[in-house]
């Protein structure tokens, strides 16, 4: 039996690696003449690491997944009225741009902007495009390219202004933008992004997020929405339910665009922690807003400190573990969802490692029966209350591997990741533990760019089972 049908034989069965033998696998990608945007270092990389890959299913799962981005969302302009370059991202099958989503959406592409100069530009594009987004409002989450668009929820009651898609504060949406802008300088040493405008943009994402502290009042911010699903509106008036200050930021929305039950989070919080850091190197570095440096590192340590005197808790079974979410009052969400940031996903933030005590526990509570949205049947993972019944989330199981060292328990996630595509060649937003033919979302470019960063990752480690 050849390697790659061992290492699978004792997750997917002798019967599915049969017909994994007999399937043909054919490119579900558009053809090259309606791709959105081509990349030579991307097509390499395809190249490259599929040839790497024994499995011709987790190949192809790669060679459909790793470039969707780039295939079907981005819409660039070599440079728009201001002289910058100008790139805007959807999500996928939602005509709108999330400031996470869009982040997210082109990581796994990083690495390459050192050699591919045209992929760099669409990454600059996208840092600017971002920082007018945040301009015209820090708390919206989701915009569109045209202003004179006419939003599905200009109904919200919150003040929606032209351009904005959604307004549903998250924090992780801030963070995200800033994550992305510290990775791109890094790997290229380009600051040509980091103008005065994207500068002002940063002062506003650090003033909203010490605005959301609440340590006077509610602060600005109010979001109601007319609607029968109980997350997509937010109690209290439209502030949320009460928090005691504690210096945490709160955050009305989690990243899955679910409203919050407590509105310290505590995986968007630890990431407050690490972009705020990432921030002051960044301004560091590139020599300027030498004022704000010291008020980002100084917020990052008040938020540190608050969430990990809040935030952890002592489980009678696992030890000392993170809450989901809290409200200095004492009150905790004991819970995991799979969307990112996760409690799972924290090491891949950036915040501590995956050997970390606290984290180790938490890990061992996100991954059992006590956490009410993890599911098992043929398939196990963590899902999420935004999508209700027995689904799992391919980013959780993503998210999984992404944090695991242990190659058998990476090998189990590569497995199940296989059965979740359901033949259609993508991941999806999430799928029926016991009947992967029965998912949501079939365009969902942020899952497709995640799962081609965990294969490059397993490619570059020798130790790891991609063969």
């Amino acid at each position: 039996m050849p390697l790659f049908q061992r290492f699978l034989a004792p997750f997917l069965g002798a019967a599915l690696i049969a017909s994994a033998q007999s399937k043909p696998y054919v490119s579900q990608r558009p053809s090259a003449e309606v791709r959105k945007f081509h990349s030579d270092a991307v097509e390499a990389q395809i190249a490259k690491v599929s040839q790497g890959i024994g499995d011709p299913e987790l190949a192809w799962l790669f060679q459909n997944c790793y470039p969707n981005t780039l295939d079907t969302t981005v819409d660039t302009v070599p440079a728009g009225p201001d002289g910058k370059p100008d790139t805007f991202i959807i999500t996928g099958d939602i005509d709108a741009m999330w400031l996470r989503d869009s982040s997210a959406q082109v990581d796994a592409y990083l690495p390459l902007c050192a050699k591919d100069p045209k992929l760099a530009k669409l990454v600059a594009g996208l840092i600017h495009r971002q920082a007018k987004c945040i301009l015209l409002d820090p708390y919206a989450n989701a915009f569109y390219k045209d202003a004179t668009r006419i939003s599905q929820w200009k109904s919200d009651h919150t003040e929606m202004k032209p351009g904005v898609h959604e307004r549903k504060w998250e924090l992780d949406s801030l963070c995200y933008c800033i994550r992305l802008a510290a990775k791109y300088y890094e790997i290229t040493g380009d600051a040509t992004p980091f103008d005065a405008e994207w500068l002002r943009a940063m002062r506003l994402a650090v003033a909203t997020m010490q605005e959301q502290q609440r340590k006077d009042g509610h602060g600005p911010y109010r979001f109601t929405r007319t609607t029968a699903t109980q997350t997509d509106t937010v109690p209290g008036d439209g502030y949320g339910n009460p928090v005691k200050p504690t210096g945490m930021i709160c955050s009305a929305f989690r990243n899955s665009d679910d409203a919050a039950t407590y509105l310290y989070n505590i995986p968007e919080n630890l990431f407050a922690v690490v972009s705020l850091r990432q921030l002051a190197s960044l301004l560091e570095a590139t020599k300027q807003g030498a004022d704000l440096i010291p008020v980002c590192r100084a917020l990052a340590d008040e938020v540190e400190a608050a969430t990990l005197s809040h935030g952890i808790i002592h489980h009678p079974k696992y030890g000392d573990i993170y809450a989901y979410e809290c409200d200095g009052y004492g009150n905790v969400l004991l819970m995991d969802d799979a969307g990112l940031p996760s409690l799972i996903s924290i090491p891949y933030l950036g915040y501590k490692t995956a050997s970390d005590a606290v984290y180790r526990n938490t890990r061992r509570f996100a991954l059992s029966p006590d956490n009410p949205y993890f599911q098992k049947g043929l398939i196990e993972g963590v899902g999420s209350p935004h999508t209700p019944g027995p689904n799992i989330w391919p980013m959780g199981l993503i998210s999984r591997a992404l944090t695991s060292s242990d190659p058998a328990e990476i090998s189990q996630c590569l497995a199940w990741l296989k059965l979740s595509n359901a033949g259609t060649g993508f991941m999806h937003e999430s799928f029926d533990k016991d009947n992967p033919k029965k998912f949501t979302r079939s365009w969902f470019a942020w899952v497709n760019n995640l799962f081609g960063e965990l294969i490059l990752k397993q490619a570059t480690d020798p130790a790891q089972p991609l063969k």
